[in-house]
């Protein structure tokens, strides 16, 4: 990728860089409410287009995308880096051997810390961000429970506005999720009336556990990234911390993980491996039954989605 990027090279409008003939490969990297006709803009126009999530504000807007996609051909990845942090890597690598079982239950938290310099950015406008912290940060989480566990079909949520009462922007949510056919539970808080920055990872399987807690960063504010696994411990008297082994990852190499993956599947002309419309459209999914799922039905399931093999 190019570093020195000459002066002249500048374009006034999204328009021009996608009919510039000289471009190949269009990063859109906007306000979310502009990531999906970006994306579709910049496909129609024969480029390839890597997308920092939210891919869309919902999911239909992705399968709109995805019709373009298939029709152009043209490669498409989303930004969701979190699956290529280390420990994550790690955490799926065990899952994927089997050699703990099947996945039981899935836990996720996380939160940040926001000033009031927040009210004047535009991530406080629906309008433009389509809607808080679920979408913001908690769709991070949503799509590492995908990630690890598979597809959920039955939501249940509660969305709230508890302290900074902007309209339209939820600074908290509590969110549980099941796979109706295997049982898997996985349950979310994603907040930003957490006081400080906090992320943790929690994966329970037959044979044993796998507790992250932090993440590598570039701005340091989510602690050290240390993953915990052990096996289980079922019998009597309680287990004790020294049958878990730690992994410490010291290095953030994610985005570089994700722009390599993207440049590889150009180069191939294969789909994404990770990070392709379907995954995006499957967390879409998820952050619309959770939206849907506290404002119309309080009392009750939220149970269209379909589970996926």
């Amino acid at each position: 990728l190019a570093t020195d990027i000459p002066a002249d090279a500048a374009r006034e409008t999204p328009e021009a860089v996608c009919n510039d003939p000289d471009i190949e490969v269009i990063v859109v990297a906007g306000v979310n409410r502009d990531n999906a006709q970006y994306t579709k803009m910049a496909l129609e126009a024969g480029k390839h287009v890597f997308c920092e999530k939210p891919p869309a504000l919902t999911a239909a807007q992705v399968r709109e995308i995805q019709q373009v996609e298939q029709k152009t051909g043209k490669i498409l990845m989303y930004g969701f880096n979190h699956r290529q942090h280390g420990a994550v890597k790690k955490m799926k690598e065990l899952v994927d051997s089997g050699d703990f079982g099947r996945v039981l239950w899935m836990r996720g938290r996380y939160g940040k810390s926001v000033d009031e310099e927040f009210f004047s950015t535009w991530r406080a406008d629906k309008e433009l961000s389509g809607g808080g912290i679920l979408i913001d940060q908690g769709i991070h989480m949503l799509d590492l429970f995908l990630h690890m566990g598979g597809s959920f079909d039955d939501v249940y949520a509660f969305v709230s506005n508890l302290y900074w009462k902007l309209d339209g922007i939820e600074d908290n949510v509590f969110a549980i999720m099941k796979n109706s056919e295997n049982g898997l539970v996985a349950s979310l808080h994603s907040t930003m009336t957490q006081w400080r920055h906090l992320f943790s990872l929690e994966v329970f399987l037959e044979s044993g556990y796998m507790v992250l807690n932090g993440l590598r960063t570039s701005s340091e504010t989510y602690g050290e990234e240390v993953l915990s696994v052990a096996r289980n411990r079922t019998q009597a008297p309680a287990a004790t911390w020294e049958d878990e082994e730690r992994f410490a990852f010291d290095i953030d190499g994610s985005m570089e993980a994700e722009v390599r993956m993207f440049l590889d599947a150009i180069k191939f002309g294969r789909r994404p491996l990770s990070g392709n419309s379907d995954d995006a459209l499957a967390v879409m999914e998820l952050v619309d039954a959770i939206y849907k799922n506290d404002t119309d039905t309080r009392n009750g399931l939220y149970s269209t989605l379909k589970p996926r093999n």
